[in-house]
């Protein structure tokens, strides 16, 4: 019987060919799992991604060929990428498939059990975190036939290795969950008082933890509200502006700028169909991505 909670996303057209199952964690791993995704994509031809700052440190595991991360072109398979605070451009030579999984960073931590600022801004091969758990998990997700079953193998994995891995902090938990909230809105200093902590102190705990200082994370936090609120139809950038708690649309601009690598607009216009995700916008890039006439038919 087909699994309730999976959603697809499909798209298919002469140039590229894409489906991803979306699932949320179980209850087993709420909290430590934002979301999981089982992917296949073929292009044909290399194809670029922009990947901008999220509030999840993301986990690939990878069945297919080598993704590169630009710029310098480093190339993994399975690998971690920590939390950001700037974009980065993913490419492929045409196919690809695997799984990712959406740490919050309180699970990121808990099953990778190293200070998390060591992986900000950095993307690690998962070899070099997991040791030797990671080729096997990864060759048993491959060997599994269907969504559903490899959800169920990896759910299994990481929850018997985050109930190994180290405690979280309960103030850095709370002052993470009340930045999640506010979608960025609370300053520092109340989040200190709020947990009982001195300003330094939850500083440094919640950057080991988390990965990014509070003050940057909550940066993040206010971006992705605007990128969804723009994504999603919003009436204007000046609504989203006031909506996000930026001065005004000068600030929001700013921030896109420095967080996307472009402004609103261009981050919009850069949406690929069907939860592609983002071109990076670069000159070679599939024609499918320029021309959104082709699109439609």
């Amino acid at each position: 019987m087909p699994d309730p909670s999976i959603t697809l996303a499909r798209h298919e057209t002469e140039l590229a060919w894409w489906e991803m199952a979306n699932r949320p964690p179980s209850a087993r791993l709420r909290g430590l799992v934002a979301g999981l995704c089982d992917y296949r994509e073929a292009t044909a031809m290399p194809l670029r991604r922009r990947e901008v700052p999220c509030p999840t440190v993301t986990l690939i595991l990878s069945f297919g060929e080598p993704l590169r991360v630009l710029p310098g072109a480093p190339s993994f398979t399975s690998f971690v990428a920590g939390l950001h605070d700037r974009p980065v451009t993913i490419s492929h030579d045409g196919r690809q498939r695997g799984i990712q999984v959406d740490l919050t960073p309180l699970g990121a931590f808990a099953l990778l059990g190293v200070p998390m600022h060591e992986l900000a801004n950095r993307v690690v091969p998962l070899g070099e975190l997991l040791d030797r758990e990671a080729e096997p998990l990864v060759e048993r997700l491959a060997a599994t036939r269907g969504p559903a079953a490899r959800f169920e193998v990896l759910e299994t994995a990481l929850a018997a290795r985050m109930a190994a891995g180290p405690g979280i902090a309960p103030e850095v938990g709370a002052a993470w969950r009340l930045l999640e909230r506010s979608d960025g809105l609370v300053p520092v200093a109340r989040l200190a008082g709020e947990v009982g902590w001195s300003r330094r102190h939850l500083v440094d705990r919640f950057r080991e933890q988390v990965g990014l200082p509070p003050k940057v994370a909550a940066r993040v936090l206010r971006f992705q509200r605007a990128a969804g609120l723009i994504t999603g139809g919003a009436r204007s950038w000046a609504d989203v502006a006031l909506t996000c708690g930026y001065y005004d649309q000068a600030h929001l601009n700013r921030d896109f700028r420095a967080l996307a690598g472009c402004t609103p607009g261009a981050y919009l216009a850069a949406m690929l169909p069907d939860c592609g995700g983002f071109s990076d916008g670069d000159e070679s890039q599939l024609p499918f991505v320029q021309d959104g006439a082709r699109l439609a038919g």
